[in-house]
């Protein structure tokens, strides 16, 4: 597992800057309620996402086990931020990164992607939807990909070296909120970074609420059908295969709409500029605060920055 630095301390390179992201109050649009919503700001890690936990921990996992070597290229498939994460891990350790990303996905994504240096591959959506059908286009593409001389395969959904990276999370969110969380809401796309945050925060308290957020249009979670919906890096459309459903306690859906009118009112009235899937964070919070007794506790997280979404209908 990649080792994120203290403040304080002085990392070595850019990836010493991940994580150690602040955790603060929600005021405006929690108001009303009648617990604490606190947010943690995944934005402030470099790349403003908090995949470059997961990516930092896949890559060096993959180095310890000699699966990467000088002049290698990784390949995997994406949504965009964790190719962001991955072509931003990559650069600094001088390895080639091939993406298989979408026209369903947002331009600065692309954009981003290759300016780190990634190659970045498209496969065509239906009209811009995020459907099954695509992330499992995407992903037999990358399955193409990995047996080209050279190449190693990330594969996200199947790789536990992701969840590791996210156990620091967890610790950083008990540490900053003085060891007081009643309940951790985040969303699902591969599920990493819920099992991780939420198994690290169960090691001090075991009673610790987890409650887990998808697409209302794809609930596949909450046992619903398949569907396409717009908010990005969540809802794959089908059960991820490190998924554990006796780890979370409750699954919110959250529509594509709600989840976008959130994250408008995050800007506005908090100044936190963030991506949908942190909207449909907050929505979810703010349910599970009305649930739990006045004055608990509701840790969620700002996935990325909404810096990557100005093209879509999110802020266009």
């Amino acid at each position: 597992m990649a080792q994120q630095p203290s403040h304080g301390t002085v990392g070595e390179g850019v990836l010493g800057g991940i994580g150690g992201t602040p955790l603060i109050e929600l005021r405006s649009v929690a108001k009303a309620s009648p617990s604490r919503v606190l947010a943690k700001l995944e934005w402030a890690n470099p790349t403003g996402s908090m995949k470059d936990r997961m990516a930092a921990a896949v890559i060096t996992g993959a180095e310890a086990r000699g699966d990467l070597r000088a002049g290698s290229t990784v390949v995997e498939y994406t949504a965009g931020t964790t190719g962001i994460s991955l072509a931003m891990v990559c650069a600094a350790k001088g390895y080639g990164l091939h993406v298989v990303f979408s026209d369903a996905f947002s331009e600065e994504k692309r954009r981003t992607m290759e300016a780190f240096g990634a190659t970045v591959e498209d496969v065509a959506s239906d009209g811009g939807r995020i459907t099954e059908q695509l992330i499992k286009a995407m992903i037999a593409r990358a399955g193409e990909l990995r047996d080209r001389q050279g190449y190693w395969w990330c594969d996200q959904l199947n790789n536990r070296d992701a969840i590791a990276g996210y156990l620091p999370l967890g610790e950083e969110i008990w540490a900053q909120s003085g060891g007081q969380v009643d309940a951790f809401v985040q969303s699902v796309g591969t599920a990493h970074s819920i099992h991780g945050a939420a198994r690290a925060l169960r090691a001090h308290r075991d009673d610790v609420q987890v409650v887990a957020v998808e697409p209302a249009e794809s609930a596949v979670l909450s046992g619903g059908p398949t569907g396409s919906h717009r908010i990005e890096g969540t809802g794959i459309g089908f059960i991820p295969p490190l998924w554990e459903p006796d780890e979370v306690d409750a699954i919110e859906p959250v529509t594509s709409q709600e989840a976008m009118a959130m994250a408008r009112r995050l800007v506005r009235e908090e100044a936190i500029f963030a991506g949908t899937s942190s909207g449909a964070n907050v929505v979810a919070a703010l349910r599970v605060a009305e649930r739990l007794p006045p004055g608990a506790t509701v840790v969620t997280l700002i996935v990325d920055s909404g810096l990557r979404y100005l093209s879509t209908e999110l802020y266009r």
